[in-house]
């Protein structure tokens, strides 16, 4: 996918932000994957394989993720005060919101119509963290395939061994994910690989 070289005005970089805070229904997925949808798809700005390099680097930091997300985007795309926009962009709004809506539901909790609104947002909230979770995985299965298959089946087993990490036998994540690392440089190191992304992707306008 060629990449667009153009970067957002300050104004757009803080609409994009506040669109996507204000549409985050569902949690971290729904918010992941408006930030995909914009930045990747509707503007490519970044491609699927930046976006996961820079998760994963979130991922090694301490806190909220999506925040340390925020960050590194809007300083990829605005420098310093692209963290400061896109920071505001994305928690002010939605947070005022937030707020607002935290009261009203206190006295509408137990109302069987919110009830059932409930039931229903649970699901579409899985779908979408399913629609996330292939958005990160299919082109790193297409990277390993590319390299081969000693590549594909060592991050294939690397996948399914994490996730039983966490799902069944309730390990830590920051555990699961050093044993990753430090399992990733042993086996990756000893081979040749080509970057994550490519900078020369970049389309220039």
């Amino acid at each position: 996918m060629k990449l667009q070289d153009q970067r957002p005005g300050k104004w757009q970089l803080f609409r994009i932000w506040a669109s996507i805070g204000l549409q985050s229904f569902g949690g971290g997925a729904s918010t992941t994957f408006l930030i995909q949808r914009a930045f990747i798809e509707k503007h490519k700005w970044l491609s699927m394989e930046e976006f996961t390099y820079l998760w994963n680097l979130c991922i090694l930091t301490p806190g909220i993720n999506l925040v340390a997300l925020t960050v590194i985007i809007g300083k990829k795309l605005g420098g310093t005060w692209g963290i400061a926009i896109s920071l505001a962009g994305m928690l002010l709004p939605s947070a005022a919101i937030t707020c607002l809506l935290a009261a009203i539901f206190i006295h509408i909790e137990n109302v069987a119509a919110v009830q059932a609104i409930f039931r229903g947002v649970i699901p579409a909230t899985g779908g979408i963290m399913l629609v996330v979770g292939l958005n990160f995985a299919l082109p790193l299965i297409r990277k390993a395939y590319k390299e081969g298959i000693f590549f594909l089946l060592v991050s294939g087993i690397l996948t399914i061994a994490c996730a039983v990490a966490v799902i069944f036998l309730k390990l830590s994540v920051i555990i699961v994910i050093l044993a990753a690392a430090i399992l990733g440089t042993l086996i990756f190191s000893s081979k040749s690989t080509p970057p994550l992304y490519d900078e020369e992707q970049r389309e220039p306008q």
